[in-house]
């Protein structure tokens, strides 16, 4: 029987960092959809499409290879065997991973691809639709907010980290503009699901943020059994 935990909220919110310590420490197969659209995004790029050329962006769908691993402790994304990571994250990728992932045939694709891995398991997903598009009677829905300034500083730190050069000023321009962006789409656009449990992060660790979630779940899954 399927477990599906789904955690919603604006980019910067945590929802990443945490569903990689609970899927560690709860044993849930972690399904990164914010990953995936990434991962299209990157194949955009490397195959010289522009963003008006909708149709061969669907097409690439057909053509690339997602994976998501577990190794050495840590989750690895795959585009078509190579380890992209860190690329995902630089400047480029974010600018139009929100402009592809507004397309509806994309949407349509990943979302048939997500569901499928999610049978029978134990999940845990995160991303802007996850509670109320993807999985919409998933058994836990969780949202996280936090201030855009805090969300920038926190992907600020993340960039410098990972050795991607980017200013805060840009950083948060970027959230701003995303946010923007996100709310309005058509489809799978960014907002609370009316059953999900509002989590505010901004004057909390990311460690607090997790166990805030874990103590949600956890009740969830007793009573799954």
């Amino acid at each position: 029987m399927s477990f599906i935990v789904a955690i919603d909220g604006p980019a910067g919110s945590g929802k990443g960092t945490v569903t990689e310590i609970l899927s560690k420490e709860l044993g849930l197969v972690n399904i990164g959809s914010g990953s995936a659209y990434r991962c299209v995004a990157l194949a955009t790029i490397k195959a010289g499409i522009k963003l008006e050329e909708k149709e061969k962006i669907i097409d690439l769908l057909d053509k690339i290879k997602i994976e998501f691993k577990m190794e050495d402790g840590k989750d690895i994304v795959y585009l078509d065997g190579e380890d992209v990571s860190t690329r995902i994250r630089e400047n480029d990728v974010a600018k139009i991973v929100s402009p592809i992932s507004s397309i509806k045939e994309v949407r349509f694709k990943l979302n048939d691809i997500f569901r499928k891995c999610a049978e029978g398991k134990k999940v845990i997903m995160e991303g802007r639709d996850i509670g109320t598009y993807v999985f919409p009677n998933a058994d836990v829905k969780l949202y996280f907010d936090a201030t855009p300034e805090e969300r920038a500083r926190r992907r600020f730190e993340q960039n410098k980290q990972s050795g991607i050069d980017m200013s805060y000023e840009d950083v948060l321009a970027n959230i701003i503009a995303r946010d923007k962006n996100d709310m309005e789409k058509e489809i799978g656009a960014l907002k609370q699901a009316d059953d999900a449990v509002y989590i505010e992060s901004t004057n909390m660790t990311i460690e607090e943020q997790a166990e805030a979630a874990k103590k949600v779940i956890l009740e969830k899954l007793q009573a799954h059994k």
